[in-house]
This record gives C-alpha cells, sequence and structure tokens, in this order.
C-alpha cells in the first residue's frame, strides 16, 4: 500500500466501502474499520500498520490546513 487509494481498496477487498462526503470523516471512519479487523485478527499487523500510518498521515496533512 502507498496511497489513501490503495487502503481503500483493500477495504473493500472486506466489503468496506466508505463515502460521507467529509474527506477527514472519511479517513476517521477507515481507520476505524482497520482497527475493527485487526483487532477480530482479520488483517495481518503489517497490513494494518502500513494502512494506519498512510490514513495518520493523511489525517495530519488534513488538519494542518
Amino acid at each position: 500500500m502507498k496511497t489513501i487509494y490503495d487502503v481503500q481498496q483493500f477495504l473493500k477487498r472486506f466489503g468496506t466501502i466508505i463515502y460521507v462526503g467529509d474527506r477527514l470523516g472519511d479517513l476517521e471512519l477507515m481507520k476505524a474499520e482497520l482497527q475493527e479487523l485487526r483487532h477480530t485478527e482479520i488483517i495481518e499487523k503489517q497490513e494494518f500498520d502500513m494502512a494506519a500510518f498512510l490514513l495518520n498521515q493523511e489525517i495530519q496533512r488534513l488538519k494542518e490546513k
């Protein structure tokens, strides 16, 4: 995974499509979904870490605007 789009496609593999019309809200919901997938051990730690890193980076960028 290298982009937020990659994270979206990754989540789509698990039947998760998130779109609320607010970029920051979308990112926060994707992060919550990732945490739930990791908590239930559906995804590997490495996948979670990379996706969470990308989401946190984008969330931080948007909050700095």
